[in-house]
């Protein structure tokens, strides 16, 4: 059996499912306990597992952050919640220069179990400081495992997935799609770290994308249908460790690659996956792969420039008919 649940609810149930299996997960962030959470998504987490297990914090990042990492060194399992990524820049250097390094610059002594998460990328007017991706930024830094979704039935597997995770996990949500709802069962299951999921079969062309650019992509790809154009779409949900063969499959079955990414062009997700196909799937490619990023900017606040700055379904349409000679 399954239902019908927001993405809200599949990430709070997967949270509790594995509070209620492991006394050492706790949950901890700006407002997640006494508010119950900034976009609902701890909804009833402090009434059920009490204030020392949902734990509201200061608004210092690097602080809590540090705290969560402390925990995770001495046995227990933090879930630590961001109002958004944008404010985690300050805690970059307990994620990048602790949490990641602990196992090798303990020789294997001591791991690092904790999962960060919180909602990433424009989401309307709000102008440059609180737009931006951080997926390429954390998936640079060896030692961490980067999970990027909007699927219901993805985000509650993968969040389970991540908190049993011995690793530090960084989990990139989306705050426009909280409401979004898709089918999850009502049986408990896991999502595997590091396995795209092809979304739609087609031929003609492979479409990368991942988060919220999903929803741009799935639009674009009914549109080509009805001009002829038949696209194999993919979801990575893991940007780091990212399935190449997944890909590279595709690629060798449709010829033709557009990959789609929210962050900026230079040195981003879209990139690594350009290069990776040049080099294992270059014989098999018919044209250029092609990216649509969002635009080399910060992004502005004005509705005129958040339209012309995300990758958007027409974007997406040029970039497959560039690559498809149409």
């Amino acid at each position: 059996m399954s239902r019908i649940i927001s993405l809200r609810d599949a990430l709070r149930e997967g949270m509790s499912e594995e509070m209620r299996r492991d006394e050492t997960v706790f949950l901890m962030g700006e407002e997640v306990a006494e508010y119950n959470g900034a976009y609902k998504v701890s909804k009833g987490m402090l009434d059920e597992f009490g204030p020392r297990r949902v734990i509201d914090t200061p608004i210092a990042e690097l602080g809590f952050a540090g705290i969560g990492v402390g925990a995770a060194m001495n046995g227990l399992r933090p879930i630590v919640e961001f109002m958004t990524w944008n404010f985690a820049v300050l805690a970059f250097d307990q994620i990048v220069n602790n949490a990641a390094k602990t196992l090798s610059q303990s020789a294997g002594e001591f791991g690092c179990p904790i999962l960060f998460r919180g909602p990433t990328g424009a989401a309307g007017q709000l102008a440059q400081q609180h737009s931006q991706t951080f997926e390429s930024w954390l998936g640079n830094c060896p030692g961490l495992k980067i999970i990027s979704c909007i699927d219901p039935y993805d985000a509650k597997g993968l969040i389970k997935s991540a908190i049993r995770d011995n690793d530090p996990v960084c989990m990139m949500e989306s705050e426009l799609l909280y409401g979004l709802t898709g089918e999850v069962p009502d049986t408990e299951y896991l999502v595997p770290i590091g396995q795209a999921a092809i979304r739609k079969e087609g031929t003609d062309v492979t479409i990368v994308s991942y988060n919220k650019m999903m929803e741009v992509v799935k639009t674009a790809a009914i549109e080509l249908e009805k001009e002829g154009i038949s696209a194999e779409v993919i979801d990575l949900r893991t940007i780091r460790p990212l399935d190449y063969e997944t890909i590279i499959r595709s690629v060798k079955k449709t010829n033709r690659l557009v990959v789609v990414d929210e962050s900026w062009p230079f040195a981003g997700i879209s990139s690594e996956i350009a290069y990776k196909i040049q080099k294992e799937a270059f014989d098999f490619l018919d044209a250029p792969v092609v990216r649509v990023n969002s635009a080399d900017v910060s992004l502005g606040y004005a509705p005129t420039m958040v339209q012309e700055y995300l990758p958007n379904p027409a974007k997406v349409i040029r970039a497959v008919k560039e690559v498809c000679y149409k």
